[in-house]
């Protein structure tokens, strides 16, 4: 709100600007005299702390790892959500392992695979149905597909 009054002092005066606002004049110049409270010299603080573990960790680290260092390491007790949010106003970023994206696109014209188990994945005896998961593994040097068939009875990989 204040800042407002200090981008537009240089067109009018602080007494019509206060005014517009619905703050006092002696407010106004209170707030510019005065220092930061304790909790912004402590977010001040906690922001430099995070900055340094997170350029220790090759800026890998996210808030929840940068939280339990800060915890074990170095004693300091805060919440998780504060330090995401000192994180994110530092524009400290972790690295993310995962990459998103579709591996496949089904085809929308193409007819539905048939539904011969009638969604029942109870088995009585051993062989009698089988399941299967197909998954993607990226590699250093490209990806690798893994195919599982398991025994839904015995709960053994079949193939």
């Amino acid at each position: 709100m204040f800042s407002l009054v200090e981008a537009e002092k240089a067109n009018h005066k602080v007494t019509t600007l206060c005014r517009t606002l619905g703050v006092s004049p002696s407010g106004y110049y209170a707030w510019r005299t005065r220092k930061p409270s304790s909790r912004v010299r402590q977010n001040e603080a906690l922001t430099e702390l995070i900055t340094v573990i997170h350029g220790h960790s090759r800026t890998t680290y996210g808030s929840p790892r940068v939280h339990a260092e800060l915890r074990l390491d170095h004693g300091v007790a805060c919440s998780k959500k504060r330090v995401a949010r000192l994180m994110a106003a530092a524009g400290l970023v972790g690295c993310h392992r995962r990459r998103r994206f579709a591996l496949t696109r089904p085809d929308r014209l193409a007819p539905k695979a048939p539904d011969h188990v009638q969604r029942d994945f109870n088995a009585h005896e051993r062989n009698r149905l089988w399941v299967t998961d197909l998954t993607y593994l990226p590699l250093i040097r490209g990806h690798c597909y893994l195919a599982v068939v398991l025994d839904v009875y015995s709960r053994r990989v079949v193939g």
